[in-house]
């Protein structure tokens, strides 16, 4: 794993982090000889789609409820 100081990382910040992308590789960055930081690229994952699949259309949902069919109007 390469390691940096903060001024190293702070002068060459967008290279290492397109280095980090394309070549899967980690940073260790450190102040004063102690890591203070880790930059690791980014797994490759599918976009969460929150409450997919969690919903089931039951009958038509096109057209209008009768307004006896509304619990709120009783």
């Amino acid at each position: 794993m390469e390691t940096l100081s903060v001024s190293q990382f702070k002068s060459t910040c967008l290279s290492v982090l397109e280095q980090v992308h394309k070549q899967k590789k980690r940073v260790l960055i450190t102040k004063r000889g102690k890591p203070i930081a880790e930059i690791v690229p980014v797994l490759s994952r599918s976009p969460e789609i929150p409450l997919k699949d969690t919903l089931t259309f039951i009958g038509d949902i096109i057209s209008p409820l009768e307004a006896e069919e509304w619990e709120a109007l009783g």
